[in-house]
């Protein structure tokens, strides 16, 4: 049984990534790490976690269990890298939230960290194991589309205010990016990548003047792959709308309605029908490759370099 600790105790931990855990065979959740104890002490008891001393609020004390296998970083995008080279150094597997860090250099340096400790490092992209996704991605990948001229993602939420710690320079860098623009954006290169090539343009429109954050509240984004294909995502922390994806080829097309997102539902129609899919949680697909990851000594499907080329187009999408 692999024993993983949390590291943050926020939403995407609560209500995905612990629950996710739960779903795995061979995986159980063993300590959990907040800055405040208290916090710490009532999620392990929430969610039954089972070490006998199962709450910290000391990254050293925390990494320093000798039964503790594997941790899984949940927390503000600039925290990544220190936490994940701590971990390293401790010989804790890792699993990081999305984006793995919010520059090239402290990506490096995650990955650099990881692979002298022999450790391994995944980077949370959920889309990822949507079952729609696979089998759509597998068609792509085979020719079933043909050549791949076009795609299109889109993921978006309306945010009050700029109360959130991604629309500020403390801890965050990006906002509807790193929120969920980054999952776009790493959902195209999956799908495209392996019959296009790797991205070779970027081009970008950036809005900051509703809200009044310091960061990216809308983004429009264009690429270019190294053969010719085009795609764009969108991603707002401003309006909610449908989410979706679209891929078009020479020789079909796909569309898909409500799959982007948290959740393993949705519809995919193409040109030959429906795709049919069972829905399962996502969330546990990512967690079960990284568990299978250790067992087998292989990278995650995600690997740090996935998430490193992520951070390096997001640079490039929004300098500042």
């Amino acid at each position: 049984m692999l024993r993983l600790g949390i590291i943050g105790t926020g939403s995407i931990s609560r209500d995905a990534l612990t629950p996710a855990i739960g779903e795995v065979d061979g995986a159980t959740l063993w300590s959990v790490l907040s800055r405040d104890k208290a916090n710490a002490a009532r999620f392990a008891q929430e969610h039954n976690a089972a070490s006998p001393a199962p709450a910290f609020d000391d990254l050293k004390h925390f990494l320093s269990d000798p039964d503790l296998d594997a941790v899984v970083i949940a927390t503000p995008d600039k925290l990544h890298a220190e936490q994940t080279i701590a971990a390293a150094a401790a010989g804790k597997h890792v699993l990081v939230e999305k984006p793995m860090a919010t520059t090239v250099e402290d990506a490096d340096a995650m990955i650099q960290a990881c692979r002298n400790a022999d450790v391994r490092l995944g980077v949370a992209y959920h889309l990822r194991w949507h079952l729609g996704h696979r089998e759509l991605a597998a068609r792509a990948h085979r020719g079933d589309l043909g050549d791949i001229r076009f795609a299109r993602a889109q993921w978006t939420f309306q945010a009050p205010n700029a109360a959130n710690w991604r629309a500020h320079d403390e801890v965050g860098r990006w906002w509807s990016l790193a929120g969920v623009g980054t999952h776009s954006l790493d959902w195209l290169r999956w799908m495209l990548v392996p019959v296009c090539g790797e991205v070779t343009e970027v081009a970008s429109t950036i809005t900051r003047n509703v809200l009044g954050s310091a960061h990216d509240e809308s983004a429009a984004v264009s690429l270019r792959f190294e053969s010719g294909a085009v795609a764009q995502f969108v991603s707002s922390a401003l309006f909610v709308a449908p989410n979706r994806g679209e891929i078009c080829g020479t020789a079909g097309y796909a569309y898909c309605s409500e799959t982007i997102g948290r959740g393993g539902g949705g519809r995919i129609d193409t040109d030959n029908g429906q795709i049919s899919f069972t829905e399962v949680n996502p969330y546990a697909g990512e967690i079960a490759d990284f568990v299978s990851a250790i067992k087998e000594g292989r990278d995650p499907e995600v690997s740090g370099e996935e998430g490193r080329r992520n951070i390096e187009l997001l640079c490039e999408i929004c300098p500042q």
